[in-house]
């Protein structure tokens, strides 16, 4: 089965055909860098960053292009309010971009152009729109007309009758209509600004994104996308200036996330219910961000709160206790023959398959990360099965397709950009307290210094085994509560006790 994709334009699923075989070119657009990015920004960054590495797992070379806009009238704001530089406060926020961005776990663009590295480019089509005859020039300042361009209004499917000026439009009774958007802004005093054929001045917000797609995708690229607020006026006056300079289709597909609503009510900042990524990042893990974002539809809005965070926490908390379940089973002592359970092992086997199979289904129609999601949750189930009706005793074969079955979960789960690594394999020693050398003198009747925390922790939950085995509930009792103050869980399950941090 073929990619299916949702355009915008066309308003429905179309099968996934890419210019060059192959090869996909993206162009997702960026931050304007002039505060920290709130999870509205960054539901949409995380949604891409699924699709992306989801192409990439199907084969295909991706070159994604993610630009940063670095000169706008909200940069040149909040410079002023501060009493700095435009220039530092887009450099301040680009960083802070940078580390929500690597804090949320997202796939770093091939490309990230920032506009004010591509002024010249900007100028040249500038110049061709002129040339055109589809822009104008009143007093420095250069606007778009767009009644000389025929399908103004098709992606936000509007007729110009039905239009109002939206955000970023400035009603000026220089323009010729009142659409009409700015390609070029005359310079004001104290802002920056750079040599034209117009005089000083600074890019429009709309051509900075057509001339850094077109200089590292062409003329025509594939996939074009951004949130569901970006179809107009932003995307509707890039496929206008770059359609009516180069006379070629711009994007081939236009894709546009959901908005995010906190409890009843749409994210906004005039409603101070904005909240920041770098917050969210303070308290959670970027895992479970992610799980909240594949458990919606990119195009669907996303209700967010607290108990959706539990319930992502929850599901996070799955994953890997199945996977500590299925390490624990493996490290676990092999048997010979178990024959009345061979079935279990085809079971899991095709269970594994069939996940997978779903799994590229799901994701294969417009990206369904909520059905791909069930998939690998269904696997779960499936492995929790297995390992259970073996209680402790696998075979060879019962390992081997237990190792499979983690494998094609691991797999899936990177396909989405979902890490299921366990926290303990990664430095666990270090994190474990101090604490742990006093439990052992009380427990195991020696101080042991030298030891290792982790080896020392194995030793401490084999003195709580025997205890419980001899039915000494207050040691085993004893051990359990030292260790959860510690913030040391301890999971009694049929293979055995084992220990997580919390």
């Amino acid at each position: 089965m073929a990619i299916q994709v949702y355009d915008t334009l066309s308003r429905k699923k179309e099968e996934l055909i890419t210019r060059d075989p192959g090869k996909i070119g993206i162009y997702i657009c960026g931050p304007t860098v002039y505060n920290y990015i709130h999870i509205g920004n960054g539901r949409t960054y995380l949604s891409f960053d699924i699709i992306i590495r989801y192409l990439r797992y199907r084969g295909y070379d991706v070159t994604y292009v993610r630009n940063i806009t670095d000169i706008d009238d909200k940069i040149i704001n909040k410079a002023r309010e501060e009493g700095v530089s435009a220039e530092e406060i887009a450099r301040r926020y680009t960083k802070a971009f940078h580390d929500d961005a690597d804090g949320m776990g997202l796939a770093r663009p091939t490309v990230e152009p920032k506009a004010t590295e591509h002024i010249r480019s900007m100028i040249e089509m500038i110049e061709g729109l002129i040339k055109k005859g589809l822009a104008y020039v009143v007093d420095g300042d250069v606007y778009f007309e767009v009644t000389k361009f025929p399908g103004y209004g098709k992606l936000s499917h509007r007729s110009l009758t039905d239009m109002r000026a939206g955000e970023r439009v400035e009603v000026d009774p220089r323009k010729h209509h009142p659409m009409d958007f700015a390609l070029w802004k005359a310079a004001k005093p104290g802002e920056p600004a750079w040599e034209s054929p117009w005089g000083m001045g600074r890019p429009g917000w709309h051509i900075e994104c057509s001339a850094m797609s077109r200089k590292y995708l062409g003329d025509d690229f594939d996939i074009h996308g951004g949130g569901q607020d970006l179809i107009f006026p932003h995307h509707e006056n890039e496929i206008a200036q770059s359609e009516g300079y180069t006379g070629k289709e711009f994007a081939r597909y236009w894709m546009h996330g959901g908005m995010v609503n906190i409890g009843e009510e749409k994210m906004a900042k005039s409603l101070g219910n904005v909240i920041l990524v770098r917050d969210l990042l303070k308290e959670h893990n970027p895992n479970v961000l992610r799980l909240l974002a594949l458990g919606t539809h990119y195009r669907s809005p996303i209700d967010f709160g607290p108990e959706k965070l539990k319930e992502a926490e929850s599901a996070y908390e799955r994953f890997l206790n199945a996977r500590r379940r299925i390490e624990h089973s493996l490290s676990s002592e092999t048997v010979t023959m178990l024959p009345e359970k061979v079935e279990l092992i085809g079971s899991l086997e095709n269970a594994s398959l069939e996940a997978k199979k779903k799994f590229i289904e799901a994701m294969d129609d417009d990206f369904n990360s909520a059905a791909a999601l069930a998939s690998m949750f269904e696997l779960v189930k499936e492995i929790n099965t297995f390992i259970e009706a073996f209680g402790g005793q696998m075979t060879i074969m019962a390992k081997d397709a237990l190792e499979k079955a983690d494998r094609i979960l691991l797999e899936l789960s990177g396909a989405v950009g979902l890490d299921l690594t366990l926290p303990e394999a990664v430095g666990v020693a270090e994190k474990l307290p101090d604490a742990i050398y006093e439990l052992a003198s009380v427990v195991l009747g020696i101080a042991l210094d030298s030891k290792k925390k982790d080896q020392l922790l194995d030793e401490i939950l084999e003195r709580r085994n025997e205890a419980r085995k001899n039915k000494d509930w207050a040691i085993a009792d004893m051990i359990r509560d030292r260790l959860l103050k510690m913030g040391i869980e301890i999971e009694d399950t049929p293979l055995g006790s084992r220990w997580k941090i919390k």
